[in-house]
């Protein structure tokens, strides 16, 4: 496919959907419509083995939704628009693969609440983050009312939907919106490092990790260990879980499959 606000590349097993609708990364129709798209395209490549989203602007990650495209925007439309917005939160949350984040600049709405459903999210030093849509009578519509309840509780997440004010990287990392904090020229090095020590772990285990956590999070203990047991009886056929055992007796390096 053809990308006209997304740069969408890989290397090395490393698949980046980058943001790139200047002056601000602000989400139109179109913009919205290519990350679905961008998605399915690396999470379904055979030679990409982790996704991370970021922004090629210098100073802006993202400026959310394009308010112009808001302005006229029906009831119809806005559910059209919802319902595209948790079409991405859906296929991130069933990725098989890991996603990760670098963030950078200006980070707020839904470029950033894409972001919220990432696995590790890196942050620069000078990156500021936030969900202001209260301040225009609204809430953020791809799934940041559900993954920052999960990811910092109920009364931090409140507070940051109520608030909608911008903070710091230093302080989205205390608060568990952001994972690692790093000075903005070893961002993108940081990101690669982490997506390389990841590429040197089986696959098929990653994705039982990814699915046990993401989804069994969301359901009672009882249907989480019925995943849980479900992708343990999996692993336990699979040639890597003999091969990983026998490397460890062994004390050598295994050597996936």
């Amino acid at each position: 496919m053809d990308y006209t606000c997304l740069n969408v590349r890989s290397a090395d097993g490393v698949g980046w959907i980058e943001y790139h609708r200047p002056p601000r990364n602000g989400f139109d129709w179109r913009m919205l419509r290519e990350v679905p798209s961008a998605l399915d395209e690396l999470i379904g490549a055979d030679g990409v083995r982790v996704v991370v989203i970021a922004s090629m602007l210098e100073r802006w990650f993202s400026a959310g939704a394009d308010l112009a495209v808001f302005r006229d925007m029906t009831q119809d439309e806005v559910r059209e628009w919802v319902t595209i917005c948790h079409g991405i939160v859906e296929r991130m949350r069933a990725s098989p693969k890991p996603l990760l984040a670098a963030i950078h600049g200006t980070a707020v709405g839904g470029g950033l609440e894409i972001t919220l459903h990432c696995d590790v999210r890196f942050a620069a030093e000078d990156a500021q983050l936030g969900q202001p849509e209260v301040n225009i009578a609204f809430i953020p519509p791809i799934g940041a009312t559900q993954a920052l309840a999960r990811l910092l509780g109920r009364s931090r997440a409140l507070r940051v939907l109520y608030e909608g004010t911008l903070m710091s990287a230093r302080e989205a990392l205390a608060i568990g919106l952001v994972d690692v904090v790093v000075p903005p020229a070893q961002l993108r090095a940081a990101v690669a490092d982490y997506a390389a020590m990841l590429i040197g772990k089986p696959a098929a285990t990653l994705a039982a990790i990814r699915r046990c956590v993401t989804e069994g999070g969301a359901v009672p203990m009882e249907a989480g260990l019925a995943i849980e047991l479900e992708e343990a009886v999996r692993l336990g056929g699979h040639g890597n879980f003999a091969e990983g055992v026998d490397a460890f007796l062994a004390k050598r390096a295994p050597r996936w499959r």
